[in-house]
């Protein structure tokens, strides 16, 4: 690296580090999630279309081992067959127009659970979310879904103390996060397929579409999302995309730092910043 080059990379963390602290002295509430020594590994299951193959083949293991859902996962037979330990949502859409559609289905399941769940939310959205989900099996904790970048030293003041991440582009990202927060030092990835760039295309109207495939049996519509999007340009999504990868690398260095393993056990899985290994068996 040249000195121009080191001059200009010292500049931009600057820059950089300088934005985190504005965004987390403006943005970031209080995280109530509570560190604590985990004996045992965590299985964090994205919603892609491999998950049914764990499923199926691994359903034992899901059982046995504390698992963290997703999204959607809530509106399917799966997950009260798997009863999973934590669940994320991290997407404000959870949080608005709550009583129509699909996010009326997911509170009217997730507060009729028997079983204790720890359910994840964005601290500002904390005050909704203790509105909604008024199940005695649930209990709510915060974090912030606020995106820190910069130089090494800030990145892991702030993910050690819970006042931000590496950018959080989608669902899996707090995740893992969140698994690290918790305690956990060996951490696997199961339908994380992010093979979205697969099913890229661009319409006769130059406008950019992509299917968006899922686990789900149950209905069509929830197996494949088809985004038409209007406002966003085919550079625009594949940067966005970049923003996702480069944040799993973010992750993977501060798991080393914490001495804590983060395994991709997603066949085919795009994630190329977590070795590869099959889940354990039971």
């Amino acid at each position: 690296m040249t000195a121009f080059d080191r001059i200009s990379s010292a500049f931009s963390l600057s820059g950089s580090s300088i934005m985190s602290l504005g965004k987390i002295l403006l943005q970031s509430g209080r995280s109530t999630i509570k560190s604590e020594k985990r004996d045992t590994p965590i299985i964090i299951m994205g919603n892609g279309p491999s998950l049914r193959d764990a499923i199926e083949n691994n359903l034992a293991t899901l059982q046995s081992l504390p698992t963290l859902a997703v999204n959607w996962a809530g509106n399917t037979d799966e997950f009260r067959i798997i009863k999973p330990r934590y669940y994320v949502l991290a997407d404000p859409f959870f949080f608005v127009n709550v009583e129509e559609g699909l996010v009326a289905r997911l509170v009217k399941n997730l507060n009729s659970i028997d079983f204790p769940l720890t359910l994840f939310v964005p601290a500002n959205k904390a005050k909704i979310a203790r509105k909604i989900f008024t199940n005695r099996f649930i209990d709510i904790d915060t974090f912030n879904c606020v995106g820190v970048e910069g130089f090494s030293w800030l990145e892991n003041l702030a993910y050690k103390n819970g006042w931000g991440m590496p950018r959080p582009r989608n669902v899996m990202i707090p995740s893992i996060m969140i698994a690290l927060a918790l305690g956990y030092k060996e951490i696997y990835l199961v339908g994380a397929d992010h093979s979205w760039s697969q099913t890229l295309s661009v319409d006769d109207q130059n406008r950019v579409v992509s299917i968006q495939p899922h686990f789900y049996k149950d209905e069509a519509a929830d197996r494949n999302v088809i985004a038409v999007h209007q406002k966003y340009r085919l550079h625009e999504i594949i940067y966005s995309l970049y923003i996702a990868f480069r944040s799993y690398h973010q992750i993977a260095r501060y798991a080393s730092k914490i001495q804590a393993d983060i395994f991709n056990s997603t066949p085919g899985s795009f994630i190329d910043a977590f070795p590869r290994r099959s889940l354990p068996a039971f």
